[in-house]
């Protein structure tokens, strides 16, 4: 009879445990409570209160012409000379705007995106790799701009990945990230840094639609 070594016993005993499933000891609880209850606040205030707490920058826009005037105006004031986006429908609203693409990302001032939906309790942006921008460009530009629509906010993270599971079903991203804010560190003596692993600046431009 052949020993078998202590990973392979390990791996047998992983094989038999998974031929015999456990059953739930609370068949009749379907769903757990919430450990955060949903609030009765307008989902669009608690994001820009909880977002701009993280150093984040909130921009309200009424419609498509707004996000081109704020567009504009930040462009101006920061002097942003070469803008990334990928995304055709946020092209639109740079070459609108008179302001220059880039597709060189490496050595590009600003980067917009898309999201997937906003985490109103967090104050958090979610990403995934289905959309048009790889998994960098929120992360590598020194600025980062999302573009969002009042109907992709909900309450909190749970809320969001339901909702994506929902929208892409058998076609899940491969990669799923929160944004929340500019990047910070206190690794160093415990001194808060932002902008270390990713982008200084953080702005959510939320439409209203």
């Amino acid at each position: 009879m052949k020993l078998l070594s202590a990973k392979e016993r390990i791996f047998k005993n992983i094989r038999q445990a998974l031929n015999q499933p456990v059953p739930l000891p609370f068949p009749a609880e379907k769903e757990t409570l919430k450990v955060f209850p949903e609030t009765k606040e307008d989902l669009s205030v608690l994001f820009a209160e909880t977002f701009t707490g993280l150093q984040g920058k909130f921009i309200y826009c009424s419609n498509a012409a707004d996000v081109k005037m704020q567009l504009s105006n930040l462009a101006l004031i920061n002097n942003w000379s070469a803008i990334y986006c990928k995304e055709a429908a946020l092209k639109t609203f740079i070459t609108d705007a008179e302001l220059a693409l880039t597709e060189d990302l490496a050595n590009c001032a600003v980067a917009v995106t898309s999201c997937e939906f906003l985490i109103a309790r967090t104050g958090s942006m979610l990403l995934s790799s289905a959309q048009n921008n790889g998994r960098t460009a929120s992360v590598y530009a020194p600025v980062h701009i999302c573009i969002a629509y009042g109907s992709q906010l909900v309450f909190d993270v749970a809320d969001g990945l339901k909702a994506l599971q929902e929208k892409y079903a058998d076609n899940y991203p491969s990669f799923v990230t929160l944004a929340s804010g500019p990047s910070r560190t206190a690794d160093i003596e415990k001194t808060l840094v932002t902008g270390v692993h990713g982008p200084k600046e953080v702005y959510c431009f939320l439409v209203d639609d």
